[in-house]
């Protein structure tokens, strides 16, 4: 399958380039001259083992209908001189849940003594991946035998994970950390400012994150243990009825190819309004993958920095507010209109306004920082974030490198800035009827999560006269 792809490449000479740096083995010389981290890595398939509906585009009208590749949860567990613990673990799937996370940080607790700031869960956000909101089944209007395959797969996928966790920690072993970065070109900005509105099409003059922040593990020995690897963009290449990973997938895939023995783990970044372009084809997903794996081989042949302890970690939630919501009187409107997803959102609004009385008004939102000495920070931010709060947070937090992904540890729907909220569209409260929140977000969104980031940045300073 991926041998398909250099025959017919559209950029032919751009291929020649990339492949010899993808066929090189030439990977940069870790500066650090001493192994002062424990390292560990762990990877499991998580395809599911029958057909089933596949998640990312409501407009699908059947199950799945077989795989191109497995899809796999993976893990990077890290513990620093001191003892501290962090394990990150990646998942080619449309999101993670919040009670998922929270379930895994119970058991991993009891289980491995990792305390809730030491565990981060990213998804890939592939749209080819199984159906997770058995949730949802009102909204979407799920039969119940569909519920309950989403509802034993997610059961499954936890012990899965649980069982992942462990074995990454018990492979510890001592490692050298460094970091470096590069970039890939295929992420475009999706809202088109027209007369009607910011509508989801491609805009390439709109803002992007071309960054490949990169984290190689290698042993002491200088073997490569494992690479993690980020880019801020949308794993919507494919809207197949086949499991895949997209071009995250195939991008790790290439890289675990070209060197054996390395685990490579893909980090979603703040690509909300970022669509990979071209897109809607297999080689174009193949191509993608191949353009990240590149980059990834160009930043590890770049001069690396040293990344030091200790792990300073920190998460917590900030209270999001929703603007005001519709009026009972509205609600019943919307409930008769012809769009069945306006209709379906504004039903169950108004079937929790009978049971509780009220509309949910505000929403817990997850943020964590991890800070790697004073080398490098990793902030990891919940929901579908768009590509403004990475621009806006490396350009704020000073110093070390900073690393800014979305997609982590409960993925609810899409986290608007500012500027995207007043736009209005897709991600600015749209899409809000896809989920069972009133939204859109309150003004002060933007102003209240980035304050959040910077307390913790603050909260994981290194101590004074250290």
């Amino acid at each position: 399958m991926f041998d398909r792809l250099c025959a017919g490449w559209v950029f032919g000479a751009m291929a020649a380039v990339a492949w010899s740096a993808v066929a090189s083995p030439l990977w940069a010389a870790p500066e650090t001259p001493e192994a002062d981290w424990k390292a560990g890595v762990a990877s499991v398939v998580i395809t599911p083992e029958q057909p089933m509906w596949m998640a990312g585009y409501a407009a699908r009208d059947k199950p799945s209908e077989g795989k191109i590749h497995d899809l796999y949860a993976k893990a990077l567990a890290l513990q620093d001189a001191q003892g501290t613990r962090l394990v990150i673990v990646t998942l080619d799937l449309v999101g993670v849940r919040r009670p998922l996370r929270d379930w895994l940080v119970a058991e991993a607790g009891k289980r491995c003594d990792l305390p809730p700031e030491g565990l981060l869960l990213n998804a890939s956000h592939t749209h080819c991946g199984p159906e997770l909101r058995a949730s949802k089944a009102a909204l979407y209007d799920l039969d119940p035998g569909r519920v309950e395959q989403a509802e034993r797969y997610c059961e499954t996928l936890r012990g899965k994970l649980l069982g992942l966790v462990e074995r990454a920690l018990g492979n510890l072993a001592p490692a050298r950390l460094t970091s470096t970065h590069a970039r890939a070109g295929f992420a475009m900005n999706r809202r088109l400012p027209t007369e009607r509105g910011f509508q989801n099409r491609p805009n390439p003059d709109g803002p992007v994150d071309h960054d490949v922040p990169v984290l190689r593990v290698d042993s002491p020995d200088d073997k490569r243990v494992a690479v993690l690897f980020g880019y801020a963009c949308h794993a919507t290449t494919l809207s197949f009825y086949q499991f895949c990973g997209d071009y995250p997938g195939f991008a790790q895939a290439y890289l675990e190819e070209a060197h054996p023995g390395t685990t490579a783990l893909f980090l979603a970044g703040c690509g909300g309004d970022q669509n990979p372009q071209p897109r809607r084809t297999l080689e174009l997903a193949e191509q993608h993958g191949r353009a990240l794996a590149n980059g990834v081989e160009a930043a590890l042949v770049a001069r690396p920095r040293p990344v030091r302890g200790p792990i300073r970690a920190a998460i917590d939630e900030v209270t999001l507010g929703f603007a005001e919501p519709p009026s009972r009187e509205e609600l019943q409107k919307q409930a008769e209109s012809k769009n069945k997803y306006e209709r379906r959102h504004a039903q169950a609004l108004l079937g929790e306004l009978e049971q509780n009385g009220r509309i949910r008004s505000t929403y817990p939102y997850l943020v964590q920082v991890v800070r790697f000495g004073d080398d490098l920070t990793l902030v990891a931010m919940a929901g579908e974030v768009v590509v403004d709060y990475a621009l806006r947070l490396k350009s704020e937090l000073g110093g070390a490198p900073v690393w800014v992904a979305g997609y982590s540890n409960d993925v609810f729907g899409y986290l608007p800035s500012r500027k995207v909220l007043e736009e209005g569209g897709y991600e600015g409260g749209g899409a809000m009827r896809y989920t069972t929140l009133p939204g859109p977000f309150a003004p002060n969104v933007e102003t209240l999560v980035v304050e959040k980031v910077h307390e913790l940045f603050r909260k994981t300073s290194a101590p004074v006269g250290r």
